[in-house]
């Protein structure tokens, strides 16, 4: 039977009560001493005990027994893969012990080494760039999400929930949405829809009028954007009270973290409507997860489609699960999501072996790859570049490239795998980017590794100048 262990919880809804150790142990009829023990995580919970916490406290399951061990564990090694780590890296039962037993310590760890991470990044921008550098350490509004979505496994049951409730029992056709969307929004919400010309609002892709009763799309979008963007005002009106709730749930204190957070939420219940769970799995099973087959029978993009596809993790029904992640032409991370162990780049580029960035060379073609980190763990990945709205016939191009990958397991359920797979393909080995990966040999290197760089021979050349 599967241990339960609550004890950082437990001591943080006691100190929320005002309540010593004492105190606690009278109101669930248990020991002192008990109390104690679960707090430190040295006993698990009885059922019995935690039934009574749930009465005395007014708390539900997922307040007081939250499962996030498997993402925290991903994040936990990710970390360690570090080079500063070289000489003495603990082993998972290592890892796994010190999150039953020092959970706060290792989220503790987990804060200092992305703070670490961020500081080291910007302030190699700000050498470069003379940049003052007062706001290095803040963590941005990205991060800050992205880790939100992580700790809930990219899921989020109660956004799934009110999405199927949308249409009110209706069935839409792919074809006829745009149309019932502008009657929706006009019966139930007194919102009218218009479509406006680049010159008209030309900076902007979608904007609600609050006061004016009307929201504007403009005519860069293309079909399947203009019904998300519908979708989205929508969900930002008649869930406001919804995603206050799960923003207060986030630990997201900064005011464009928020702001941030509740956009990507509200794309959450966007794709939920658009591609509603259970057939979304089922077609994408079917279809060994072709996505371009996705975007047509669900009426989205290709994008929209992979991001969907991230938040497949309903338990009982859980999909492949999936990292996400866009970048530009100069190999910038703009977008990420992630179901896997796999660490995506925050700042700079991803890894120049990762084969998004040869998509761009391919327009529209799905580029398959074999990767190898340096903890030799196993991903297949597709990339493919997607195309972005233009709202100057003089703009430069704005073609961005979108990666998804999963663990090598997985990958005879997808389709673009099957011609590696076939070739037995030798996987590429890869690192999160430069700064942090170890492969000291590698063709492809931007920079040195920030620690414990090896010294420079200068009686030898190696195949880049940080080798010798």
């Amino acid at each position: 039977m599967l241990k339960t262990f609550i004890g950082p919880r437990l001591r943080r809804l006691r100190q929320e009560h005002k309540q010593t150790q004492s105190q606690m142990a009278r109101a669930l009829g248990i020991s002192t001493s008990y109390v104690n023990l679960l707090e430190k995580n040295e006993r698990s919970v009885s059922v019995p005990v935690l039934l009574k916490i749930f009465e005395t406290y007014g708390v539900e399951w997922r307040d007081i027994a939250e499962d996030d061990d498997t993402a925290t564990l991903a994040d936990l090694r990710a970390a360690l893969l570090d080079n500063l780590f070289d000489a003495d890296r603990p082993d998972l039962p290592q890892l796994r012990a010190a999150q039953i037993h020092s959970p706060d310590l290792v989220a503790s760890f987990l804060t200092l080494h992305r703070a670490y991470q961020a500081a080291t990044d910007q302030l190699m921008s700000l050498a470069t760039s003379g940049t003052d550098a007062s706001d290095v350490l803040p963590s941005s509004p990205e991060a800050a999400v992205h880790n939100f979505f992580r700790r809930n496994h990219n899921h989020f049951a109660v956004l799934e929930s009110v999405a199927a409730e949308f249409w009110g029992g209706k069935t839409v056709a792919p074809d006829d949405t745009y149309a019932a969307l502008k009657a929706l929004l006009r019966d139930r919400l007194g919102l009218h829809v218009r479509l406006v010309t680049t010159a008209e609002m030309p900076e902007t892709l979608r904007e609600y009028d609050e006061a004016a009763r009307e929201v504007r799309l403009s005519e860069a979008l293309d079909h399947p954007n203009r019904v998300f963007q519908l979708v989205h005002v929508a969900g930002l009106i008649e869930h406001a009270e919804l995603l206050d709730t799960l923003l207060s749930q986030s630990r997201i204190t900064d005011p464009h973290g928020l702001a941030r957070c509740r956009v990507e939420l509200t794309n959450y219940f966007a794709a939920a409507v658009l591609m509603p769970y259970a057939p979304f799995l089922s077609e994408a099973l079917a279809s060994r997860y072709d996505f371009t087959h996705l975007a047509t029978r669900f009426g989205v993009s290709f994008e929209q489609a992979c991001h969907r596809a991230t938040t497949l993790q309903r338990a009982g029904a859980q999909g492949v699960p999936f990292f996400f992640v866009r970048i530009d032409k100069a190999g910038n991370v703009t977008k990420r999501f992630n179901a896997t162990d796999f660490h995506l780049a925050e700042y700079g580029g991803a890894c120049p072996r990762l084969d998004v960035h040869t998509s761009f060379r391919t327009p529209g073609q799905i580029v398959p790859q074999f990767v190898e980190m340096p903890d030799r763990s196993q991903f297949f990945v597709f990339s493919r570049t997607v195309d972005r709205p233009s709202l100057s016939g003089h703009a430069t191009d704005v073609r961005l490239a979108v990666a998804m990958g999963c663990d090598v397991e997985h990958a005879a359920q997808i389709g673009y795998a099957e011609s590696l797979r076939a070739s037995k393909t030798r996987p590429v080995p890869i690192g999160i980017n430069c700064r942090t990966c170890p492969r000291n040999d590698c063709d492809q290197r931007a920079h040195n590794a920030v620690v414990l760089s090896k010294p420079v021979d200068a009686r030898r050349r190696g195949a880049t100048r940080y080798a010798s």
